[in-house]
Formats: C-alpha cells, structure tokens, sequence
C-alpha cells in the first residue's frame, strides 16, 4: 500500500511502535528500565551532558530492539522452516541487542553511580 503523505508515514511509524509494545516481552522490558532511569536522573539531577549520553543510551537499546522484531519476523516469513542461516541471522541480531544492553548497563552505572553513591552515603 502507497503512503499518500507524511500523516501517514507517521501513522505508519506508530503503528510499527505500537506493534512492537504489544507483541515484544523485551521490548517492554527495555522500556520499562528506560523510564526507571529517567526517574532516577530526575531525582539526581543530572547535567545536560549527561541526559544526552543516558537518551542516545536508551535510544540504542530500543532501536536494536525493534531492529531484531524486524530481523526475526522476516526472517519467520522467507524461512518458515528451520534453516541454519535463519538461525545465524536470529543469533547475531539478538547478540546486538545483547551488546547495546551490555553496554548501556556500563553507562548507566558510570552516569548514575557516583550521584547516586554521593546521595546515597
């Protein structure tokens, strides 16, 4: 189906949020610890800098996210069957999400820890 303007890009665009939101466990989850962050900066007070840094963070995890739905659903729809190469694609695309988690974890503590340790104790 042609999109007939930019109303319905976005339209478009939230549907494919929304679909995610609903069909993906992950996707929640990622979320959900995205806003337990945001909460948590919000109590600390956190620099400009470092709201940067904590949303391109969170952006990644969530772009990964919705980058391995895409991988795994058309994956399911070219390769319905098990097939080896279907598996490295599902593999390595989970492994990126693993990775950009991973390493939001290190930022996370490295913006958050020291604010929080200082209100802390």
């Amino acid at each position: 189906m042609r999109s007939r303007g930019l109303l319905d890009s976005f339209r478009h665009a939230f549907a494919g949020l929304g679909y995610a939101l609903r069909t993906q466990r992950n996707t929640r989850i990622h979320l959900t610890i995205a806003v337990a962050v945001v909460v948590l900066g919000l109590w600390l007070g956190l620099t400009t800098t470092a709201w940067a840094v904590l949303a391109l963070t969170i952006g990644i995890v969530l772009v990964s996210e919705m980058l391995n739905t895409v991988a795994e659903t058309l994956v399911d729809l070219v390769s319905p069957g098990y097939h080896p190469l279907a598996k490295v694609v599902k593999d390595v695309t989970a492994g990126a999400v693993l990775l950009a988690a991973m390493f939001s974890i290190v930022v996370g503590l490295l913006i958050l820890g020291p604010p929080l340790w200082a209100r802390l104790w």
